[in-house]
């Protein structure tokens, strides 16, 4: 069995029939969003397991070199992110490990939503529009897609037809806010199912974001 990144589990109920698997962003671990599962309100009667996985520590260029858990190196912060791509690859199997293991453990692929947060989005997007599995969703929060020109068209992508929910803060000074649209533009253009969402927040997740997660979480898995 491939080695799995260590996680943080939480169960909403017992004997969980889906899973949402969600990716912290740069300098932060599995533990940044396990206090948002009791405020994301979900339906009596959904049992789900959220997985916080840890990223691995690696050097951070932007950030003078030094080690930190990262899902893959930053080499310059200009609007096109110079990033690496084999460190994005490398993640990206690392998620499709554990979206492998919960299909293991008796979860559908189409009970599995894949959510990210920065650089975390990242990897959801990198996974969501490359992997075979055909899963319940994929939430991007204040991230952006790399290398869109190898992203296959939805008619020819298993996940053509699955939801992509987008969030982005307008005050967002780390990931500029024309990223998030980009993002939406282009995956609507290429005929994804695409709901795109903005707030008044910098970079990171307010309260009324978190209702409307709640609300999408529910209706995908509900």
């Amino acid at each position: 069995m491939t080695d799995l990144l260590p996680v943080v589990e939480v169960e909403t109920a017992a004997k969980p029939d889906a899973a949402v698997i969600w990716l912290h962003g740069l300098g932060a671990d599995g533990h940044d969003f396990e206090a948002l599962v009791p405020a994301l309100s979900l339906q009596d009667g959904l049992a789900v397991r959220f997985v916080f996985p840890h990223a691995p520590q690696r050097p951070v260029t932007i950030n003078g070199g030094m080690p930190m858990r990262a899902w893959y190196d930053i080499l310059e912060m200009t609007l096109e992110r110079k990033v690496d791509m084999a460190n994005i690859q490398e993640s990206a199997q690392q998620i499709e490990n554990l979206i492998e293991d919960q299909i293991a453990k008796g979860i559908s692929p189409d009970r599995i939503i894949l959510a990210g947060f920065s650089q975390g989005g990242v990897i959801a997007y990198q996974v969501g529009l490359h992997t075979a599995h055909v899963l319940g969703g994929v939430m991007a929060l204040s991230t952006y897609l790399v290398n869109s020109e190898e992203m296959a068209q939805a008619e020819f992508c298993p996940n053509g037809k699955t939801p992509f929910l987008i969030h982005h803060g307008s005050q967002d000074p780390v990931v500029a806010p024309v990223l998030g649209a980009q993002a939406q533009a282009y995956l609507t253009s290429q005929g994804y199912d695409v709901t795109y969402q903005v707030y008044d927040m910098p970079h990171a997740v307010c309260p009324e974001q978190v209702q409307d997660i709640s609300a999408w979480l529910n209706a995908q898995l509900g």
